[in-house]
């Protein structure tokens, strides 16, 4: 189960900027995870949605 889980955080990670904060503080870091997340989602949608 675990290599399910290690996928979509290497593609958070790799492809949308979530390895390294992009502005110093807990809540820029939040944000930048937010929108990362959010990012990740929507392409799943798409994805799953044939778009």
């Amino acid at each position: 189960e675990r290599y399910k889980i290690e996928a979509k955080n290497g593609e958070l990670k790799n492809a949308h900027g979530f390895g390294r904060a992009i502005a110093y503080g807990i809540n820029n870091m939040e944000m930048q995870a937010a929108i990362a997340l959010f990012t990740v989602n929507v392409k799943r949608i798409l994805k799953l949605a044939q778009l």
